[in-house]
Order: C-alpha cells, then structure tokens, then sequence
C-alpha cells in the first residue's frame, strides 16, 4: 500500500488535540477547532454530492473570512483541489483561472457574487455559495491522498505575461506549514495571529492559516487591511503575531503615531517583497519587537529562507534555508543547467527540496524552464555570504511588485495596447512609498487621438484588476531601443528615477 497524506490533516489533527480552543475569530463569531473541521467535513460532503471527486478543482472566491478554512479544508477532505481566485481580478480574468485550471465548481462569497457569477458563467461552470454547503451530512473523515498528489494551484503570473497555475502537492504544503517562516522563528500553541494578508495568496495561506492551524493558534480574521483597524483589532484581540508585506509595516508605523494602546507583538514577519532596514530598525522600536524577514515564491510553497535566531539574524536578509531546504546562487546566464557561485557573488536564486512545486499546470516547457537539475530557477538576483545568510539584490525579469503582489508588465501593456489611442506602451515599476513599487505605463500616443493620463487610467480600470491598473501614465515621443528593437526598460527606469536594473 502506497504512503497516504493530505493536506487536511493540519485541521484535522489541531481538532483532535485542541478541540475546545477558538481557531478562528471573525468579527463576532469564534469558532472552535472541533466546529471548523466539522463544517469542513460538512463542506466536503457537500461538495460530493454536486458531483466533485478526488482530484476535481474547487476554485474558491473567498475574502478573508472564516468562510474561507471551511471551504479549502472542505475541498481538501474530498481529496479536492483548491484553485484560489484573486479577489482583485476582472471578471474575464477569473474565468481565466476557471477556464485554465479546469475548475468544476465555484464557491463564492456573497461579497463577490457579481464578478463570481460573471466569472463562472462564463467558464460554463456552476457556482455556490459557502452557506449553501453547510447542510449536509459530515463525511466521517477526510479522503486518502498521496504525498505528491496536487492540493492547491496557485495563479501567478511568473515570468510570462499569462498567468499560469503553479502545481503544490499535499507534501509540499504540509512541509512548509511545519518548517515555514513561522514554525521557525518560534511559534507557539499560545499565539494569536492576525490574518490580514489575502488567504487567497501563498503568502497568508501558508504562512498564515496553515501555520497557525498546524500548531493549534487562533487565527484572527481582518478581511480589509488599514493601519487603523489592524492597531485596533490586534489589541482587542491580543495578537502575539503579525504577518506583513512591507507596505503594512509602514502603514501600521503611520497609524501608530501618537498612539499609546499599541499591540504586544511577540513575533513579527515580513515577506512578499523586500522590507527597507530603516522601516524594519523604526518598526521594532516603536513596538519593541522584532521582525523576521524571509523569502520565498508561490512556487516554492512559499517559505524558502528565513531570519531564524538559531542562526543570528541580519537585518537587509532573508536569512537562511528553512530545514530540508537549499539555497544556492548560480550563474543567470547560463539556462540549460545549473552552475553554483561561490560565497559573495552575485547570481540568480536557485531553491531545492520540499518546498518546490510539482510544475505549472499542463505547461511542460514553462516547466522544463523553472526547474533545472532539480533546482528551481527563482528569477531572483542575490548573494549568499559565508554565513549563509542569504540578500535578495534584484529581480532577474521585469516584475512588478506592487504592495505585495506580482504584476507583470507584459500582461498590462497587452491591455493598454488594445485602446486606440495607444500607438506603443512600455510598463515599468517606480518606487513609492507606500506600495513600494507602481505601475508606471510609459506611451506613445496618437497625435490625434487628445490622449490625457485620467482618461487612459480611467478606461484601464474596466479591464486591469485594481492591483494591476497604472496610477501613473508619462508621455514619451518616443521608447529608447536596443539593437533587437526590444524597449530599453533600464532606460526608462533611469529617466523616470528609478535605479536600472
């Protein structure tokens, strides 16, 4: 017989040990583990009766809701897939993922129900909401799955235009909730947590949900983050632990100014993009804290290294591989195989063990391209010291990181080109403040069209997600060229300020 795991083991096991302890509070509601595995069970059954086996997607449109662990544990325990949808994509771009990733059904939160419907209809499948799989008969226990089966696809756009479905089975994601940027920087039973980064990205997913349930901490539910409402929510609910992305870390920093009923925070964790040293230095002061800073990408679960205190931590790192994990730097320019740097050079992040996915989805090539001689090629520029401590430089490709999340150029110059105003287009990242990086389209525009910056933003609006729309636009007579005709992108980053890369 054949080695079983899965994924809803994390829930089903804190049920087990810790059942009359609050897993999850949501505004008014807390909800103990023995509750949540039983309506994720209840969910599961659901979800078998309209026709969804071992193995289907379960695409799931959830904000940061409790909603949200009793669908995906539900999913999970009919041995399902889990596809989660981005909450800040158009409706056409939804139905990509639906379409893609070849989802059966759509569990949809009434706060998305339009877009939900949109989307659903018109990848040709049905969809339902999270209080409608609430009336069933509980399975009796979770389905039987293997170590490398799938159990969650998640939609990123990498280093292609389209956005393609990154395959984590139920091995890799079990791992990374026991060894990930939490687990290592010594998470406890007793912890609270504060969910505030989207459950729908690998980020608060695993680091976040997972983590907390596999140890038994309550997770508490903030489905819109400010700087405000966090302050507020975490001292009501005495949360011990927070997880950002460096633009909360600043926006907790302004909404703490002046205020004295700060938060006690025992643990804080930074990743998603890289968190700037004086941000960190007045964070831990003001607080009388310290944040752990990792690093990791929805392909490698995501938690790959992280600032651990068994090794010392440095700030301007990411610290070291997380256990069962290793973190080299090898030379970018070479593609067809992997050839390691010595310490202090500079070269492209490679990652292997665990964490890493099984592939994008029913894309060979796009695979065969990640991961190479077992090692999956980051697209990430850095440098690993003779500590081991690991410093992320740059990026490799032309990402943007917007507050957090990936947005890659090629996909919003695709749709700004469609207007007909728009004779060329090139999109950058420029620094700010807050999101640390924004979208920056650069475009060329018809003398006789009477073009203006509001208007193409406006008219983007309808077909870009809000994390994906320029803020800014700059007119240009003309795009710098290389000797292949392609943008010069480092040029235009350097007359608009940016740095080049």
């Amino acid at each position: 017989m054949s080695a079983t795991l899965s994924l809803a083991a994390v829930l089903a096991e804190s049920a087990r040990k810790y059942p009359e302890k609050i897993a999850v509070v949501d505004g008014p509601q807390r909800v103990t583990y023995r509750r949540l595995w039983h309506e994720a069970l209840t969910v599961a059954a659901a979800l078998r009766e309209l026709g969804v086996r071992p193995g289907d997607r379960v695409a799931l449109q959830i904000p940061n809701v409790v909603d949200f662990p009793r669908a995906y544990y539900g999913a999970l325990a009919q041995g399902a897939v889990v596809v989660p949808v981005h909450l800040l994509l158009t409706a056409d771009e939804a139905a990509y993922t639906l379409k893609d990733s070849g989802a059966r059904l759509l569990v949809c939160h009434p706060s998305q129900a339009a877009m939900g419907a949109a989307a659903a209809e018109a990848a040709g499948i049905p969809v339902v909401a999270p209080a409608d799989l609430l009336g069933a008969e509980p399975l009796r226990s979770y389905a039987s799955r293997a170590p490398e089966d799938p159990a969650v696809i998640l939609y990123t756009s990498g280093t292609t235009g389209e956005p393609k479905g990154a395959v984590l089975t139920h091995l890799n994601l079990v791992m990374n909730s026991m060894v990930n940027v939490f687990d290592a920087n010594d998470a406890r039973t007793e912890d609270v947590v504060l969910g505030c980064l989207p459950l729908f990205h690998t980020f608060g997913q695993t680091v976040g949900m997972n983590g907390a349930f596999r140890l038994g901490a309550t997770l508490v539910m903030l489905a819109r983050f400010t700087g405000e409402a966090a302050l507020d929510l975490m001292t009501r609910e005495h949360v011990t632990v927070f997880h950002g992305v460096p633009t909360m870390y600043v926006a907790l920093l302004a909404a703490a100014e002046g205020r004295a009923d700060l938060p006690r925070l025992r643990l804080c964790i930074s990743g998603g993009a890289a968190l700037p040293v004086a941000v960190l230095e007045r964070f831990n002061a003001a607080f009388a804290t310290n944040i752990f800073e990792g690093y990791g990408l929805s392909e490698t679960s995501p938690t790959a290294t992280t600032n651990q205190p068994h090794f010392g931590t440095r700030a301007g790192t990411v610290g070291h591989p997380v256990w069962g994990v290793e973190v080299e730097i090898a030379r970018p320019e070479i593609e067809e195989r992997i050839e390691l740097l010595p310490a202090g050079e500079l070269g492209e992040i490679v990652i292997r063990g665990h964490n890493v996915f099984a592939g994008y989805l029913n894309r060979p090539d796009d695979t065969a391209q990640g991961i190479v001689d077992g090692w999956f090629r980051s697209g990430d520029l850095g440098t690993k010291d003779e500590d081991g401590f690991v410093t992320i430089v740059d990026r490799k490709k032309d990402i943007v990181i917007r507050g957090g999340f990936n947005v890659y150029p090629r996909e919003v110059e695709e749709a700004l080109a469609r207007h007909p105003g728009v004779v060329q287009v090139a999109v950058i990242g420029v620094p700010h403040p807050v999101h640390g990086e924004e979208i920056c389209a650069v475009v060329v525009a018809d003398p006789d069209a009477n073009l203006t910056a509001d208007a193409l933003i406006e008219w983007s609006k309808e077909r870009l997600g809000r994390h994906k729309y320029p803020r800014e636009v700059r007119f240009a007579e003309s795009l710098p060229l290389g000797p292949s005709h392609k943008v010069l992108k480092r040029e235009l980053r350097r007359s608009i300020g940016r740095p080049p890369v």
